[in-house]
């Protein structure tokens, strides 16, 4: 069986990302059709609509790349060409030089459901499913377009320094018996669409009959995998999913008759083969934006991962063509927009429901969690140093730069504990009605756990897990502390001594299995009441308590940030005894890491790809570097409460 292949060309005078195409006296006749690859493979275009091209700069095994559409109709299933071979050189069609498209949704004054955004995903406003059109054009012919539009040249087999740098290191590298396992069990999870890789399977045990949705490819789960082949020299695939993914952002998502806002990234997707008339199949990407997932949670995360991975593949592998182009640029705006649009609150943290975020289950986590707050602030650093700077995109530029000194303030001063905060708090007064309050938010005294008192070191602090009026979550959220570090969200003080902290209650944060999730676990009635008696997350399992392998890459690069690889190392030993003869658990139970969770999947994916990453990390200092922040001053002057 072979699979289906079309193209679609634009209707005439249809506007392309929102770019009007110029008048053809001999277009009329591909006016509103759809052509299969025969045909295409064989066609004069020289009477097509004239357009803007860019060359690929993909290996030829790539398939084409879609304009995004906010609208397409009712079906769910994403569909794409497959199977072509073209013999000339492909074109994207890509507007460079039209600034006016740039601008669109880039003020932070234009909300998200302005109609703006429409003019660039709805293509006359034709519900069509988003196939590539893809154009055979030779060299004379991209020669003869108008002076003022850019054309790059940029030859199909993807040649970059940094990826060839990577490879040539990994060339003289003896790996061990763990780290050969591993790439195999990473690379046998990879998903193909259409013949090219776009990610990996959640988990990929071959004898779970019942894999629910870790069959499936999550935007959160990949971000390992994604660093991984990009330090290994490796960067198709990580390309791939950024381009595909972005496309599906563009989906109606349809909760109960409700639509949440543009911008939203699904949660995972899964490719699905659907059989077609004459012994033919297409594949089709199919995307979770909540709608399937268990509670519905909404997948706030994935957006900000998207734009973190976005801005890894480009440091790492220089092509800055990518996040140029102007789907990119849009799809970067959009997520922005929707996480800048105003609200109720009081505050510059983001306010999200529970389960938004690598916790994706009840876990008392709703309000502003400190996992989301770092991923936002990374992704605000990330969009700031992406976003094309041109009149259009000004004004969200400065609302950026706005959010961001106000997070990085109200984050360093409020999120803030250690001993010396602590005993302060013990001493507060409360119902201060004032400016100039010390008690802010009217904390209780009687809110600091009796645990904390006796846990808390001399020396070391930590980021506390939510803030809200009247609450201080205390609990350590790991993800969000070494996040912290990363991105340089805490002060270098304080991410000194989130490091420090870690290192004094070893035993309780690493001990038999790196790293706890949070701590301490709920318990007795707390558990009852916060889960709602979730079965799952029973005190010292899975997201409560457990222990997450995962977690491993982002401690090492937090602590090659820090100059504190004896740490790392210390911890990736520990997982490196276990990893593998425990056939690479999702997660371990207990208090000290010393059983494999209950319900924990195995050959869990990211699991691999953390310790792979972690690796990979001490062994090329100088690609990880690319991939924290250092403290930005900039931001401390323009920020008013400081």
């Amino acid at each position: 069986m072979k699979p289906c292949c079309r193209i679609l060309l634009p209707c005439k005078n249809t506007p392309f990302l929102g770019v009007p195409i110029p008048k053809s006296p001999n277009s009329a006749s591909h006016n509103n059709c759809l052509f299969n690859s025969h045909f295409c493979a064989h066609n004069d275009h020289t009477s097509s609509p004239r357009v803007f091209v860019f060359k690929t700069i993909l290996g030829q095994s790539q398939k084409p790349n879609f304009a995004p559409n906010s609208n397409w109709g009712q079906s769910r299933i994403f569909s794409s060409t497959c199977g072509c071979n073209f013999s000339k050189r492909a074109h994207y069609l890509v507007a460079s030089l039209a600034s006016n498209v740039k601008s669109f949704s880039t003020s932070i004054e234009t909300r998200v459901n302005d109609k703006n955004f429409e003019r660039i995903y709805v293509q006359g406003g034709i519900n069509v499913k988003p196939l590539v059109e893809k154009i055979d054009l030779d060299e004379d012919a991209v020669k003869k377009e108008d002076d003022g539009i850019e054309v790059k040249d940029v030859e199909n087999d993807l040649k970059n320094e940094n990826l060839k740098e990577a490879e040539s290191a990994d060339a003289g590298k003896e790996e061990s018996e763990v780290e050969k396992e591993a790439w195999k069990l990473l690379r046998d999870s990879v998903v193909t669409y259409c013949g090219s890789p776009v990610g990996t399977l959640a988990a990929n045990d071959p004898n779970d009959k019942q894999p629910l949705n870790y069959d499936q490819v999550f935007i959160r789960d990949f971000v390992p995998s994604a660093f991984a082949f990009l330090l290994k020299g490796e960067g198709e695939i990580v390309r791939n999913f950024l381009l595909h993914t972005l496309q599906l952002q563009s989906w109606e998502k349809t909760v109960d008759c409700y639509s949440p806002g543009q911008g939203l990234m699904p949660a995972s997707f899964k490719v699905r083969s659907v059989a077609l008339d004459d012994n033919k199949f297409e594949e089709v990407l199919d995307p979770d934006f909540g709608e399937s997932a268990i509670g519905r949670v909404a997948p706030v995360d994935s957006g900000l991962w998207w734009i973190i991975l976005l801005r890894a593949y480009v440091k790492l592998t220089g092509d800055y063509a990518l996040q140029e182009r102007v789907d990119v640029q849009t799809g970067i705006k959009l997520i922005i927009n929707l996480c800048l649009s105003d609200g109720f609150d009081m505050f510059p943290s983001l306010l999200v429901t529970d389960g938004s975020c690598m916790i994706d289950r009840r876990m008392g986590i709703h309000g502003h969690p400190l996992e989301i707050q770092s991923l936002f602030y990374s992704a605000l650093r990330c969009a700031r140093e992406m976003l094309a700077l041109d009149d259009g995109s000004k004004n969200l530029v400065r609302a950026v730069n706005n959010r961001l000194s106000a997070l990085s303030f109200h984050i360093r001063e409020y999120y803030w504990v250690d001993l010396k905060k602590i005993n302060e708090i013990y001493r507060y007064k409360t119902e201060e009605y004032s400016t100039d309050a010390t008690n802010k938010f009217n904390i209780y005294p009687e809110q600091i756990p009796h645990w904390l008192m006796h846990w808390i070191p001399e020396e070391g602090g930590y980021l506390i897990g939510n803030l809200q009026p009247a609450h201080m979550d205390f609990r350590f959220f790991t993800l969000g502390n070494l996040w912290s570090i990363v991105s340089s969200l805490g002060t270098p003080k304080q991410n000194e001594a989130i490091l420090n902290l870690i290192e004094a209650k070893w035993d309780d944060l690493i001990a038999q299995m790196p790293l706890k999730i949070c701590f301490p676990a709920l318990e007795s009635e707390d558990w009852r009441i916060i889960t709602g008696c979730d079965p799952k997350n029973t005190p010292w399992s899975y997201h409560n308590g457990g222990s997450w392998p995962t977690l491993l890459w982002q401690f090492t690069l937090a602590c090659m940030k820090m100059g504190r690889t004896d740490l790392a190392k210390k911890a990736i030993d520990i997982a490196e005894r276990r990893l593998s003869l425990d056939r690479w658990p999702e997660y371990y139970d207990t208090r000290n890491g010393k059983f494999i969770g209950k319900q924990a999947r195995l050959y869990q994916t990211w699991s691999v790809a953390g310790y792979l990453t972690s690796k990979l990390l001490l062994e090329k200092p100088e690609m990880a570097s690319l991939l924290f922040w250092e403290e930005d001053y900039d931001l401390l002057e323009i920020c008013v409460c400081a």
